[in-house]
């Protein structure tokens, strides 16, 4: 497609503008080829044309999309030209607030002039180990793309970092090193990295000024070199320095300054050590002053001085150096204050008494005569005679001026290579990273020779950027296989060869400046002449001067002038002033001339050698442009050798203003840096690139299905070929589609159009849809309200059809109730007059009735008030006398009670059940109630029947009446209805009297239950006035609660600091950890380093590791403590004695509570030891019994079953018998033969049990005189007696004995050879631990040796008061330790006397025992003798008949203990922990075996009572454990196994342990086995430790495995495809050859579930399980948002939307594991959050308020970072407009929150250990065969 036709209307181009260089417009119309103008519309509404020339037809930049707009590489844009490039950094900057933008190779960086919090270690750990495209471009990248080529390629890397002054050069490879310093890990014991970058403020402050431009100038050049070994590992650096800016010293420019140091040192003139250099403040020096700015805003001098010390003390330069090295410098400040006074036009003096001079000499040690006079003149050498001339005030001055700039430029020089010395290394570099912070290309009004070096080092390595640029591009294009042609660049060889080359300007400045006349005037003649007549392209002569020249450079034109050239390029000094200083006394001022010795020696050396006169020091001596420009050369070849990498710094205004960009200025450095030349080589080629997947992904809408094929090159190149007719647009690499410049923006724009028409044919047929919807839903409400209105016409005519029957029936019925009328009202009147007749019989009737009624009436309530009143009368009198009696009685009470309440006790017993009585009178009211409301329920129905009953009563009245007449109307029915009526009356009268009777019932009830509710009223009125009073109490309680209030928060708060303090505390535990595995490789090494130099000395079984011994004293027993105490020696600090004295008081207080203490406790261990003492002994004695009983019964059992075989045996061998014998084969012989074998192995089995009980007997003898004053000595192992189930039964027993005796023997003699060994051993150990502590002691006797000859040296370096203080305090100090030992010992022995006592105490209770049990077998019958010893002959007593005992033969019972020998702790743990491998185990065993099998061999040692073989065996097993945690720290199986073993082990100790707090949930068996004689509660804590330190490994080792999956699945991989597709990408972006496999969230979910079946397969306890998911969650969400944040490609809205997607399956994954009660899910609310604000609607003030609402788990720089990085993908999207982030700054701006802009993906939960007790029983637990552990036997 040709470019003129991309200049459609709506197109937007670009137009020069003076002031801000580029301005946005728009076309107007159409652009068709010919035409001379174009119309078109600036941003601001104005209307303009834009001419072009037909001849070149220079159409404007056509301006990038806006979807391009703000791209993190400028090679991604579509269009590259120098608008586009100015356009998206100022986006970037202005905008977005980032300073790091790619180009190419290229990292532009722009100075912010404000601190932005880019540069912690978090995002240092964030960029570790990414690749350079797939985060956003920072220096960081940079460097890491360095570190891990140099390690991937094994090739040296270099980092270019150049720009202008104030451009942020110095800060940026300030960084890049630090980023070294924090990725690398040093290999050397002191830290290299510290003093690597310990070297930036010692060079900053000698090397850095301020100038106009920058407050931080670096006023030189350098070149670090940082040395890798070949782990990778930082072990040095090394420095060059290029062109020191030397003039600075004695001249600064307005508003500049000298140096710091010089403003530094005169800030710290105050300090004592400086007092003898005589200094003021900075304006009192003539160096220091010249720029009248010395002071820096917001700089402290004083503190910078500070940090400046501190970082030579790093480096190890001596204080003594360091003090000489400010002598110095403060020498120069005196110096430049020296006035010189002129005495003629060629003579001058200074006066003897100057001051300043005296100082500057005596600094100096030179004679203050000789100094001042050669300041004045110099010495003139020929050939035969010397001349000493004088010289004027200006040559003097600048002699003097010299004289500083030598002897600072030697103090420099010195400097750094003492700080080369520092940083350089013993061990071998395999590679090296240097940092090359270089100044940038330079123009001033006036350039000199500074600024003609500069430019030329920039034209240098503008050169080898440039071949670097092309060198890419050739390869790239090589490497995809597509044909190029040369790309033509500026190549400015021309303009170096003029400098560099054979009469070149240096050339000719060297030759000039060896002429003994020569001048910058003869000099610059001498260039017109040579360069001028050969027509130098790039070489010019001012117009208007004679004493200045002009250079081409590739960024510039600079004129030069000629001045001072030859002056600066000579660099002289007046040779006998440097004289003067060689004779100074100060010896270190000597060092600094060292160099200039050397070189004038070994001149004199090769003129000696061949036989000419030396030249003089002048002539031998190099200029400065030679020096430099070998050093340039030197430079080029280093870096030639290396990889560079390039970045780019530019200054974005000259008023210092933060994120302000002014365009001309960034435009001229982006020249003269040439980022532009580099735009320009890529857009000559092919600079847009895009992966096959990336082109298919993007442009899949512009394909119609059918193009769609299954190979995707293929289906690409078909598309391009439609859509792009000229083929030398793009071109198809291996792996790669390249497009030229432009054709991107096209297939954009065809994109564009295709889904704009898109959209346009949805919302047609969406219109459509809603229109045909609106009329469907209209013609539907006609048809309805039709049908309505028909329906209201219906009904209104059935209305009057029915109106029109109505009235003809009206009518009818009329008629008839006329008729009707007229006869009632005849038949009305006869029967009225019957009435009244009747009326008048009855009513006299009923009066007679009446009159008696009421006569027995009135008779009855008389009687009645009668009796009543006498019986009130009599009540009344009872109650008179009650009352006197109660009266009495109550006075009495009153008086009880009047006591009772002035008492505190009454007080409180009623305020006891107080709120018992409240809730009992709350109850008791609202029973009244709702008794009250059932009464007056009641009351109503009982109306209402009444009323009921009336009204029917009424009914049967009215119906009567009616009767009557009708009765009287029937004159034949009169009779019967007088019958009828009497009926009638009677059943009236009835009713009346029972109609009488209710209502006297209900005026009763009524009056009962007014009464009762009155009653209840008062009560109710009591109630609530106790109510009432209880409130009061209630209230003042509450008043009382609100006072408790304060110490509930504080237990709040305590409880938090808990927290934090637990978590500190697991911290600080990892750290110890990690000291002491550092600590332990090292003794180690120092171990195999001494067994190498000594062949003879092997390692043997009982030398554990640090962390035994560490517990061997702490846990150990105290046999163990009195034998293994081991003394370290620690560095004691100063002792402050007044406080030593209040701690000597507070001891000896606490001495005598403990020693009260202790005392209480001894008194409660006797009477408890007593109680134990009796149960043992009744135990004891029971079994004893027992067993006795059991072997008597056996013993006659088999004496029975002998005789009974004696007798079987003559039975068959009689030949007298009366039957015979039966004949051998026969029936009854078999039988017989079969009796007889079943006898002799039953006589067997018996025999073996005899010999069973004999032995146990044996052992329980021994067993109960052990600890007896006879046994005292012996020592009896008795586990190790083996059962006589472990004899070989091949072996036959009769042929010993026929009842064993003879074996128990052999076992006795067997048992007497174990316990003398046992005395030997014994002997032997004690023997090697009198040997050991004699050994320790002369390590301490030799180490307070070595200690007190330290401190004699140290002290006699001190004055003679700090000596005698000195020796005052060592004295208190050693006097202190002393004290301390002898206390501890008295400890001790205290200890050691207590469990001496309470061993007599036993002894005695023992011997007491043993005593009386002798005494009652004395008194016992004499007849229990002979069934003891079971003789063969029969005994009066054994004649008797004996009882048969059955004894049955029992499954044997295991109590869960494993035995095993001493000095098999070793081979147990190798077998079970070291070569363990857990998949088998957690497969084919019960989870925690390891774990269980330790426990029951620590039960074993326990029941054995030996205090050595438990700490040994949990010492060995800790460090096991931690020495297969630290090999295999990695394999996350092997890390989860042994957490979990470890945590179940200190399950067991805690379950087993006997405390109540642990055995609530054992079983009775559980209990029966917790350990009876050691109480491991510190075991219980190590190995909580030790779980805690296995957990921080297994999350690291976790974190490692999750690490490369986070990112790539929850951002990187897109599960919803659609056409938002993937931007353009630049260079930096990676792209393989080979497409890698994709990761994606299932990935993640599969190695999730991997950890957790591994976890429970391995036993793990739930709880724990639970904190490791959500800590695995939290890295998850951490990394994940750490990404997003550094990432502008990832905040789109189609990202938050697949972020979400992503998070939803996570939390899936939780709920199918019943996890979600964990925590985890709390965790991911920040990436929620994040996901969510990408989505979020972002125009309006509501919109921030609801942003600001729902964002409460991110911080506010997270909240603004987010919006600043959002990005459209597609043209639909909106970028945040400036003004709303600024909205959501003022109202999260009162937030209390983090500044930090990360995560901390390093953040480790503190963990909790919960107690989990176990179910499985010890006693069930079997070894497999396949772990190798036949040695342990089950007890």
């Amino acid at each position: 497609m040709a470019a003129s036709e991309l200049y459609t209307k709506y197109a937007r181009v670009w137009l020069p503008d003076a002031e801000e260089v580029w301005k946005s417009a728009e076309l107007v119309k159409d652009y068709t080829p010919g035409d001379l103008k174009l119309f078109l519309q600036l941003d601001d509404g104005r209307e303009v044309e834009y001419k072009i020339d037909p001849r070149t037809n220079n159409l404007p930049p056509l301006r990038n999309p806006n979807i391009l707009v703000g791209e993190n590489d400028l090679t991604a844009l579509s269009y590259l030209h120098e608008p586009a490039v100015l356009h998206n950094l100022k986006v970037r900057f202005t905008d977005s607030k980032l300073i790091y933008t790619y180009c190419g190779i290229v990292l532009v960086a722009i100075n912010p002039y404000e601190s932005l919090p880019i540069y912690e270690p978090d995002i240092i750990n964030a960029y570790s180990g990414q690749n350079m495209g797939d985060m956003d471009p920072h220096i960081f990248a940079v460097a890491e793309e360095a570190y891990k080529q140099m390690a991937r390629d094994n090739r040296n890397q270099s980092i270019i970092v150049s720009g202008e002054s104030g451009a942020g050069k110095t800060v940026s490879a300030k960084y890049a090193m630090r980023y070294f310093a924090t990725v690398s890990c040093s290999s050397d014991e002191a830290s290299v990295e510290e003093r690597v970058l310990a070297s930036s403020p010692i060079m900053e402050a000698f090397g850095n000024a301020k100038t106009t431009r920058n407050d931080n100038s670096s006023r030189f050049g350098k070149y670090i070199e940082i040395g890798f070994d070949m782990k990778h590992c930082i072990i040095g650096a090394n420095m060059r320095t290029y062109l020191l800016e030397k003039s600075r010293v004695v001249f600064q420019a307005h508003d500049e300054r000298n140096y710091h140091i010089f403003y530094q040192l005169c800030a710290s003139s105050h300090l004592p050590e400086f007092k003898a250099f005589d200094l003021g403040c900075a304006g009192d020096f003539h160096c220091t002053n010249q720029g009248q700015s010395p002071v820096i805003d917001g700089v402290d001098d004083a503190k910078e001085m500070c940090n400046t010390r501190r970082a030579f003390t790093l480096l190890g330069i001596s204080e003594s150096d360091q003090m000489a090295i400010y002598q110095i410098l403060a020498a120069i400040l005196h110096l430049s204050n020296v006035e010189v006074k002129d005495q003629s036009a060629d003579r001058c003096s200074i006066s003897a008494d100057n001051v300043h001079l005296m100082v500057f000499c005596e600094l100096m040690g030179v004679p203050c005569e000789e100094m001042a006079h050669w300041l004045c003149h110099r010495k003139l050498k020929t050939t035969t005679e010397t001349y000493v001339k004088s010289v004027s005030k200006i040559n003097a001055v600048n002699g003097r001026d010299a004289l500083a700039k030598h002897v600072y430029a030697g103090l420099f020089s010195w400097i750094v290579a003492n700080i080369n010395n520092a940083l350089k290394s013993s061990a071998k570099q395999h590679s090296f990273i240097g940092v090359l912070d270089i100044y940038g290309f330079e123009t001033f009004e006036v350039n000199s020779f500074e600024q003609f070096c500069i430019n030329y080092a920039n034209e240098k390595l503008q050169q080898q950027f440039n071949l670097h640029v092309f060198k890419l591009e050739q390869e790239e294009y090589m490497k995809e296989e597509i044909p190029w042609t040369l790309i033509d660049f500026d190549d400015n060889q021309p303009c170096i060869d003029l400098i560099e080359a054979k009469l070149g300007v240096l050339d000719l400045l060297d030759e000039e400046c060896k002429m003994p006349k020569g001048s910058d005037d003869t000099w610059a003649q001498k260039l017109y002449n040579t360069l001028l007549k050969k027509q130098n392209a790039y070489f010019d002569k001012p117009r208007l001067s004679n004493r200045a020249f002009i250079i081409l450079h590739f960024a510039d034109k600079v004129e030069y002038q000629c001045e001072g050239f030859l002056e600066k390029n000579k660099d002289t000094v007046n040779e006998e002033q440097i004289n003067v200083l060689k004779k100074s006394k100060v010896v270190w001022l000597l060092k600094l001339f060292e160099d200039d010795e050397k070189a004038t020696s070994s001149t004199n050396k090769r003129a000696s050698v061949t036989g000419r006169t030396a030249p003089t020091q002048r002539d031998n001596k190099k200029t400065v442009g030679l020096q430099f420009r070998q050093s340039l050369h030197l430079l080029m070849d280093t870096l030639n050798a290396t990889t560079p990498h390039y970045v780019r710094c530019i200054k974005p205004n000259d008023h210092k203003s933060p994120f302000i960009m002014d365009p001309l200025r960034a435009v001229q450095q982006l020249r003269a840096c040439g980022i532009l030349e580099t735009i320009r080589i890529s857009a000559a080629g092919f600079p847009s690139r895009w992966t096959y997947q990336e082109f298919f992904s993007r442009y899949r809408v512009l394909m119609k299905l059918k193009d769609v094929l299954l190979d995707r090159k293929q289906t690409c190149k078909n598309l391009l070929e439609k859509l792009i007719k000229n083929q030398d647009k793009y071109k198809f690499g291996k792996t790669k589609i390249f497009f030229r410049a432009g054709q991107v923006a096209y297939l954009e724009k065809l994109r564009s159009d295709k889904l704009r028409t898109a959209c346009v044919r949805i919302q047609k047929t969406i219109r459509c849809w809603l229109a045909r919807k609106k009329y469907l839903r209209m013609r539907e409400s006609a048809i309805t309200i039709q049908r309505h209105v028909r329906g209201h016409q219906a009904r209104c005519y059935v209305t009057f059809l029915r109106r029109t029957r109505a009235a003809i029936i009206i009518q009818r019925n009329v008629r008839m109730w006329v008729t009707r009328r007229c006869y009632q009202q005849q038949r009305s009147a006869a029967i009225t007059i019957q009435c009244i007749l009747r009326a008048y019989m009855a009513r006299k009737q009923y009066n007679k009735l009446m009159f008696e009624q009421k006569a027995v009436v009135i008779q009855k309530w008389v009687k009645r008030w009668l009796t009543r009143q006498r019986f009130r009368r009599t009540v009344a009198s009872i109650i008179v006398l009650q009352s006197c009696v109660r009266r009495i009685k109550a006075k009495k009470e009153l008086k009880k009670l009047k006591v009772e309440a002035r008492s505190v006790e009454r007080f409180k017993k009623l305020n006891i059940g107080m709120e018992n009585k409240i809730m009992q009178l709350q109850h008791k009211i609202n029973e009244q109630h709702k008794e009250n409301r059932e009464l007056s329920e009641r009351l109503n129905a009982v109306e209402k029947t009444q009323n009921m009953e009336r009204e029917k009563q009424s009914r049967e009245i009215e119906s009567l009446r009616r009767s009557e007449q009708e009765a009287k109307a029937k004159a034949v029915t009169v009779p019967s209805l007088l019958e009828k009526l009497s009926f009638l009356q009677h059943e009236l009268e009835n009713t009346r009297r029972e109609k009488e009777d209710l209502e006297v019932q209900t005026k009763v009830y009524k009056e009962e239950t007014q009464q009762v509710v009155a009653d209840l009223n008062m009560k109710n009125s009591l109630l609530n006035s106790e109510k009432e009073e209880l409130n009061k109490l209630i209230l003042e309680q509450a008043h009382q609660l609100t006072d408790i209030k304060p110490y509930v928060e504080t237990a709040e708060q305590l409880e938090k600091d808990l927290i934090e303090e637990r978590t500190r505390y697991q911290s600080l535990l990892s750290e110890n950890l990690h000291l002491e595995e550092r600590h332990r490789d090292l003794k180690e090494e120092m171990n195999l380093s001494i067994s190498s130099r000594k062949s003879g000395h092997k390692r043997t079984d009982s030398s554990y590791s640090s962390n035994s011994s560490e517990f061997s004293q702490s846990l150990g027993s105290t046999d163990g403590e009195d034998c293994s105490i081991q003394t370290e020696d620690e560095t004691q600090a100063t002792v402050d004695l007044p406080v030593l004295l209040k701690l000597q008081r507070r001891v000896k207080e606490l001495e005598q509570e403990k020693r009260s203490l202790w005392q209480q406790l001894d008194n409660r261990e006797d009477a408890q030891q007593e109680k134990v003492v009796e149960e043992q002994r009744t135990v004891g004695r029971a079994e004893l019994d027992l067993e006795t009983l059991k072997r008597q019964e056996l013993e006659a059992e088999n004496k029975k079953l002998k005789q009974d075989l004696n007798q079987l045996r003559k039975s068959l061998t009689n030949e007298n018998s009366e039957l015979a014998p039966p004949t051998p084969g026969s029936l009854p012989y078999n039988i017989l033969l079969d009796h007889l074998s079943s006898s002799n192995e039953e006589l067997e089995m018996r025999k073996e049990e005899v010999l069973l009980l004999r032995s146990h007997m044996v052992r329980q003898e021994a067993l109960k005189h052990k600890d007896s004053v006879l046994g005292e000595g012996v020592k009896l192992d008795l586990s190790e007696i083996p059962s006589f189930q472990d004899v070989d039964k091949s072996i036959s027993i009769h042929t010993m004995n026929e009842d064993g005796e003879l074996w128990l023997a052999y076992e006795g003699l067997k048992e007497t050879n174990r316990l003398l060994e046992g005395q030997m051993q014994e002997q032997e150990r004690v023997h090697n631990e009198e040997n050991r502590k004699l050994h320790e002691e002369v390590k301490k006797l030799k180490a307070e040796k070595e200690q007190q000859q330290k401190l004699l040296a140290q002290s006699l370096l001190l004055p003679e008061d700090a000596r005698i203080d000195a020796s005052l305090k060592h004295e208190i100090t050693l006097l202190t330790n002393d004290n301390l030992e002898l206390m501890k010992q008295q400890e001790q022995q205290d200890k050691t006397i207590r469990k001496l006592k309470k061993q007599l105490k036993l002894y005695m209770k023992k011997v007491e025992d043993f005593e009386a049990s002798a005494q009652q077998k004395n008194t016992a019958p004499v007849t229990s003798t002979p069934v003891m010893s079971a003789p063969v002959k029969s005994t009066p007593v054994m004649s008797a008949p004996v009882r048969a005992v059955n004894i049955t033969r029992k499954e044997k019972e295991y109590r869960g203990m494993l035995e095993y020998r001493e000095g098999d702790e070793s081979r147990l743990l190798k077998n079970l922990v070291a070569d363990l491998k857990p998949r088998g185990v957690a497969v084919s065993f019960i989870p925690g075996l390891p774990a269980y099998i330790i426990f029951m061999c620590v039960r074993y040692a326990d029941n054995v009572n030996d205090d050595q073989r438990v700490s040994t065996l949990l010492n060995s097993t800790i460090t096991s454990i931690k020495g297969v945690i630290k090999r295999r720290g990695k394999d996350f199986e092997a890390v989860s196994f042994w957490l979990a073993n470890t945590c179940r082990l200190m399950h067991c100790l805690k379950q087993y342990s006997g405390d109540e707090a642990f055995i609530t949930h054992n079983t009775a068996k559980q209990n029966e086995q917790c350990l009876a004689n050691f109480e491991l509660s510190e075991y219980q804590q190590v190995f909580g430790d030790l779980a805690i330190q296995i957990y921080r490994q297994l999350i690291k080792c976790m974190e490692d495995i999750l690490q490369p999956l986070i990112v790539a699945s929850m951002l990187e991989h897109e599960t919803i495809q659609g056409v938002l597709g993937s931007k353009p990408t630049g260079l930096r972006k990676r792209s393989t050859s080979f497409p890698e496999p994709a990761v994606t969230v299932e990935v993640l979910l599969q190695r999730l579930g991997l950890f957790y079946t591994t976890m429970r397969q391995h036993g793990m306890d739930l709880d724990l399980i639970k904190q490791v998911v959500k800590q695995q969650f939290y890295i998850i969400c951490a990394v994940t948002l750490n990404h997003l944040l550094l990432r502008k490609d990832m905040c789109s809205w189609s990202k938050g939307l697949q972020i979400r997607y992503n998070v939803w399956q996570l939390e899936e994954w939780l709920t199918e594991r019943e996890l979600a009660d964990c925590g985890a899910k709390e965790t991911l609310e920040p990436l929620v959050q994040a996901a969510q604000l990408l989505q979020i609607k972002k125009k309006t003030e509501a919109d921030a308020q609801t942003i600001c609402t729902t964002c409460s788990a991110l911080t506010t720089a997270q909240i603004v970072k987010v919006l600043t990085l959002y990005t459209p993908v597609i043209e639909f999207e909106e970028r945040v407009p400036t003004t709303f982030i600024t909205t959501i700054k003022s109202l999260l701006k009162d937030r209390v929150e983090s500044s930090t802009l990360m995560m901390d993906a390093k953040k480790i939960f503190s963990i909790t250990l919960p107690f989990t007790p176990s179910s499985v029983a010890l006693e069930t637990i079997q070894i497999p065969a396949s772990l190798n552990l036949g040695f342990l036997a089950r007890i």
